[in-house]
């Protein structure tokens, strides 16, 4: 590996890197107290689409971790920017919740189920068979199919939930249409990010729990990759894949002296 430079700013993955289950990951306090006392810049990434940065700072501080909801960086954002970059002011059929509908309505957007220029699905906890049915039939009219990230399965107590990934398949299966996704593995989301800190790629660490999403994305961004072992990929599985991280971790506890 060639040389890098030292890590001056931090990418971090929420869920199963620094909360599992909506319990603080041991050490992820004093790592997330470390990063703000030293001053260099960070943000939280998640494909996550159903919490605005506000809800999820508040969720994260209940859980015993201080994160500024400006250090917060969700799908829904991230999919706001990229049609506000590709189609402003334009309109939009959105499946999901909060965090999706608000921050398409502060980049100036339309929600609107009459020929509307994109269909656009995100998370929800209660998916609609009449939403599902509306938006086949509008992208099917003509409309383009956005889709804040491909995660098939989300966790929950019970166990997995159909995921935006899943229903965006479903979808596609019935059009024939295929969505463009903008979260995690979308590098866009990370470049996204990045700029937001004024970091550079050769200086900025990705911190995550998934090989296929967060490992992958930071490596195609140019990023120096941490791969921790609470979430979702155990040690066993990194050689299915074809790339490799940086460095395995068991948690964000070993990472804290490298702030």
């Amino acid at each position: 590996m060639t040389e890098r430079k030292p890590i001056q700013s931090w990418l971090s993955d929420m869920d199963g890197v620094l909360v599992h289950e909506g319990h603080p990951v041991a050490g992820a306090d004093v790592f997330i107290k470390r990063l703000r006392d030293s001053g260099k810049s960070f943000r939280v990434l998640t494909n996550n689409s159903i919490y605005t940065p506000r809800d999820l700072a508040v969720r994260l501080r209940a859980a015993g971790l201080e994160v500024p909801e400006e250090s917060i960086f969700t799908s829904a954002l991230a999919t706001a920017r990229f049609l506000d970059d590709q189609r402003p002011g334009g309109s939009a059929y959105v499946i999901g919740e909060a965090g999706l509908t608000t921050a398409l309505h502060e980049v100036g957007y339309v929600l609107t189920d009459l020929d509307p220029d994109y269909v656009v699905l995100g998370e929800t906890r209660t998916y609609s068979f009449t939403q599902i049915t509306r938006a086949i039939r509008l992208i099917e009219g003509g409309a383009r199919f956005i889709a804040t990230n491909p995660d098939p399965v989300g966790p929950s107590n019970e166990g997995s939930l159909p995921a935006c990934g899943a229903v965006a398949a479903m979808i596609t299966k019935a059009t024939g249409v295929e969505p463009y996704f903008v979260g995690k593995p979308n590098p866009m989301m990370m470049r996204h990010a990045i700029n937001a800190i004024d970091g550079h790629s050769e200086s900025t660490a990705m911190i995550g729990d998934r090989m296929d999403t967060d490992i992958v994305c930071g490596m195609e961004a140019g990023l120096y990759t941490i791969l921790v072992l609470t979430g979702v990929t155990q040690r066993g599985q990194i050689d299915r894949f074809p790339f490799r991280p940086s460095r395995v971790v068991e948690s964000v506890a070993d990472l804290i002296d490298l702030v």
